[in-house]
């Protein structure tokens, strides 16, 4: 869904990229993934800290801050190298690669942060996946990127981030409120327990797969096309 905000965020992203107009390109895509493992790091660690420590908010914290900024890290990458003339088809192959183990680290972390239900996140990283492929293969055939979708990477990024931010704040308040005003952070439904990563990684299920439904159709059209 904000694929339709690219040319808007091109539009404002030298405010951000002037620090970094000096970095190599593949710096910033290095840089990327570096907290991107972060990320990951911060949720695995998430699995051997009591549910009721002090630990628990700052470790969301940091990893919504390593998703975000690393986010922002991969969007400076291809703006800088345009910008100083160095994007060449190496560049964007890194950046690809990067982009796709990026995914499944911070989604492995989530995985195994025992914040989630493991086959849930499991689904959920072969849906991004396959949406993701399927932007690739239609480069591949077509000659053109398919970034469209209900699902892009840039939505994933920030929703992500967002949902380790607001457990970051409910955990901090589960720790500070006392016991009757504290935030539920589990639901029962249908006998299934589930949190609110459960509640993104089914959205990450079934708008993966709504988008990649939708790029195919796409690309399909697109080659039909004399």
């Amino acid at each position: 869904m904000l694929e339709k905000r690219r040319a808007w965020a091109t539009a404002r992203m030298g405010i951000i990229a002037s620090p970094f107009e000096g970095w190599s390109p593949n710096t910033l895509s290095w840089s990327s993934f570096g907290l991107s493992c972060g990320a990951g790091l911060f949720f695995v660690l998430l699995r051997f800290v009591s549910p009721s420590s002090y630990w628990v908010p700052v470790l969301f914290f940091e990893a919504a801050s390593c998703v975000f900024v690393g986010g922002v890290f991969d969007a400076l990458d291809g703006y800088v190298a345009r910008k100083r003339g160095l994007a060449s088809k190496q560049g964007d192959f890194l950046d690809h690669v990067l982009d796709r183990y990026s995914d499944v680290v911070i989604l492995l972390g989530v995985t195994f942060s025992a914040w989630a239900n493991p086959y849930l996140a499991l689904v959920a990283l072969v849906s991004l996946l396959i949406s993701s492929y399927l932007g690739t293969q239609a480069q591949a055939v077509t000659g053109q990127r398919m970034y469209g979708g209900l699902l892009g990477r840039a939505d994933r990024i920030v929703l992500v981030s967002l949902f380790a931010l607001a457990l970051f704040g409910a955990t901090t308040w589960n720790l500070l409120a006392p016991a009757p005003d504290r935030l539920p952070l589990t639901w029962t439904w249908l006998g299934v327990v589930l949190g609110p990563l459960d509640l993104l990684l089914i959205y990450f299920i079934v708008a993966g797969q709504i988008t990649s439904l939708y790029r195919a159709r796409r690309t399909w059209s697109a080659l039909a096309s004399p």
